[in-house]
């Protein structure tokens, strides 16, 4: 159902508290907490006695998750310590745990097998933590599609150019793009320029043009479901594409999908920006610009889902803006099929 030997986002770093938070991820229930030195914990969140979700429970002492039903008290390996009604602790008595690291203001999981887990497998997101050089601001959308709707979106921008025209795009950007894809060594890399064209609302309220732009996408995919998009616009005529795009703009879109279950999504995402970096407004002008972006995707997102729910209906029928799609769901299946071998040959 889910490709498990890889990455994912589990939480915002704001998000995880002294007291137990729940989310349900790759459609298994799990408990995340910080202990009393501050790193987080994540554990599967059901108890092994009688099945009670630990995270309606409460941190004894900072390091204990006490079970609300019968006062089971797990440390932050998993295993019970104490069972109010008896000395003796069978051995068997263990929540399972999960891997978490925190990096870029997010808190990593690892669902798949631990043994493969290496944290330098971590894709890149360092302009969410260097204030110094970027303003950024974001949030997580709950999302009630399928996370494969929302990579596929954003590796296709060409609907910026009817789905956001109050905001992100213009009819150049479907119309006059050159684009170009290509493999990385984990992924897909599109390229697209608009060269000599209006600038779309956001531009023209972060970099103030007035005259066209030339204007850049270069959406990085690796899987399973992160997206990293580098966007912006210099004033036509100024050097691009192969001058040193200044006096524009550049901006980061930064997307963690995390599947929920088969039908819904954890969309982690931010926007960051590198011109008037320490000024709040700016950084909260772009990002509602872009949320408002994103909620107009979200409302297709949905719509699609509740299709594909109704009646799956005869074959989607492929469009040369569906380049990296392609690409991207080719890689996609060789990492399932290459879990489902693995799965196989352990006799799972």
């Amino acid at each position: 159902m889910f490709l498990r030997n890889h990455w994912y986002v589990a939480a915002w770093d704001y998000e995880i508290a002294d007291k137990p938070f729940a989310r349900r991820l790759l459609d298994e229930p799990v408990v995340l907490f910080r202990g009393s030195d501050g790193t987080v914990t994540a554990l599967e969140d059901r108890c092994p006695h009688r099945r009670a979700p630990l995270s309606i429970g409460r941190l004894i002492a900072g390091d204990r998750l006490q079970c609300h039903y019968h006062g089971l008290e797990f440390d932050r390996s998993g295993q019970c310590v104490r069972a109010p009604s008896q000395a003796d602790i069978p051995a068997a008595m263990r929540a399972r745990t999960y891997r978490v690291v925190e990096r870029y203001h997010w808190v990593w999981i690892w669902m798949g097998d631990p043994a493969l887990a290496d944290e330098a497998d971590i894709p890149d997101f360092h302009f969410l933590s260097t204030p110094d050089k970027w303003g950024a601001k974001g949030t997580v959308m709950h999302v009630k599609a399928n996370w494969q709707l929302i990579v596929d979106n954003l590796l296709d921008l060409t609907h910026l150019a009817t789905v956001h025209v109050t905001t992100i795009g213009n009819a150049a950007i479907a119309e006059k793009a050159q684009a170009r894809v290509s493999r990385t060594q984990k992924g897909v890399l599109m390229t697209r320029w608009v060269m000599n064209a209006p600038a779309p609302p956001t531009y023209v309220k972060a970099g103030g043009f007035t005259t066209n732009v030339d204007r850049w996408q270069f959406i990085d995919f690796t899987p399973p479901a992160f997206l990293r998009l580098h966007v912006g616009g210099v004033p036509t005529g100024t050097g691009a594409p192969d001058g040193p795009l200044e006096g524009g703009i550049h901006m980061r879109n930064l997307n963690a999908i995390t599947p929920e279950t088969e039908t819904t999504s954890h969309y982690f995402w931010a926007q960051a920006h590198d011109f008037d970096i320490h000024n709040p407004a700016t950084t909260e002008m772009v990002f509602g610009q872009v949320r408002e972006a994103f909620l107009e995707d979200v409302a297709i997102f949905e719509a699609q889902q509740r299709i594909i729910e109704r009646d799956r209906g005869p074959p989607e029928v492929d469009i040369a803006a569906d380049a990296a799609q392609i690409q991207a769901r080719r890689i996609l299946a060789q990492l399932y099929e290459s879990e489902r071998g693995g799965d196989r040959a352990v006799g799972r």
